[in-house]
């Protein structure tokens, strides 16, 4: 059941990629479509539109035409678009939730990212998420340079029922994160989540307190961090990649987590993430409530960018 809830929200939350491919491919991707060279060409120009971006997209369609050579009479075109963009993603990974289950002792979780990608809110539904599966978490409140964050947080954590560490504002945000790993370990917590500082990424000193803050808990806990989660926002499409390339010099990102996927028709950016970082995608954001941040799926993520339903059919 869990499952097909996460199928269904990813499915919906691309729902306003899938039209805008929809909408410029016209029959492209209609059963029976022959493979040619305009449908190709259609294709193509519609995977750009949706944020794949040329070189990726370019490569698709190579796939496709490597496909088709060795494909069975009645194999369609929508039927080999999904089988290639099926290859080109990972296979589903383990969630935090499950690693952390399996781990003894206690779980560290970072999560980074800049300003307005939903990092902050992203740390309070992963508190929940934690909390609904019997791993008691703690929330450190690092991002101490933001005014509203800590109480933005805090309203989070509370709401899940985890604890909450903070500092005033202005404080070391690795101060925080120590004390926070004390409580967790005083209060025999199973998970810590830190939300670290999210001014932009091109400010240096920003870098510098994450590595910071990677060897306090290090220190303390010399397997941690255990999860370094990315916070992408997918509207900024891919404008997110350089972002993602200026955190990977300075923590040792372990997955991503794409935000309000459902906000955007560019939801390819997803596949062009994690082709160009190589790094899973963990979970993706596809609405507001702690819900609608759901683990990825990358069946439901290629049927909800081709317009097949949970059946197989183009939609």
């Amino acid at each position: 059941m869990a499952l097909l809830k996460s199928f269904s929200k990813i499915f919906g939350g691309l729902e306003r990629t899938r039209k805008g491919i929809v909408e410029k491919l016209g029959d492209v991707l209609r059963p029976g479509r022959a493979l040619d060279a305009s449908a190709l060409d259609e294709l193509e120009e519609a995977l750009i539109g949706s944020d794949l971006g040329a070189a990726l997209a370019a490569s698709v369609i190579e796939g496709v035409r490597r496909r088709a050579r060795s494909a069975p009479p009645d194999e369609d075109l929508a039927g080999l678009v999904r089988k290639e963009l099926s290859s080109l993603l990972p296979s589903a990974v383990a969630s935090p939730e499950r690693e952390a289950a399996e781990r003894e002792g206690l779980s560290v979780i970072l999560v980074v990212g800049v300003n307005g990608g939903g990092k902050t809110t992203t740390v309070g539904k992963l508190a929940s998420r934690f909390q609904a599966a019997g791993l008691p978490a703690v929330v450190a409140a690092a991002d101490t340079f933001r005014a509203a964050a800590s109480e933005q947080l805090e309203v989070w954590t509370r709401r899940a029922g985890a604890h909450f560490v903070s500092h005033s504002h202005g404080a070391d945000p690795s101060a925080v994160v120590f004390d926070a790993v004390r409580a967790a370990q005083k209060r025999q917590a199973r998970v810590l989540l830190v939300d670290t500082a999210g001014r932009l990424h091109t400010r240096s000193n920003l870098m510098q307190e994450l590595e910071k803050i990677v060897r306090v808990v290090s220190r303390e806990i010399p397997s941690a961090p255990h999860e370094v989660l990315l916070v992408l926002d997918a509207t900024t499409g891919q404008n997110g990649l350089s972002q993602a390339r200026e955190f990977l010099k300075f923590a040792r990102v372990t997955g991503i987590v794409l935000t309000k996927l459902d906000g955007t028709a560019r939801g390819g950016v997803a596949l062009a993430i994690t082709r160009e970082l190589g790094l899973p995608l963990k979970y993706v954001g596809v609405g507001e409530t702690v819900e609608d941040l759901v683990e990825f799926d990358p069946e439901a993520y290629v049927a909800g960018l081709t317009g097949a339903g949970e059946e197989g059919r183009v939609a």
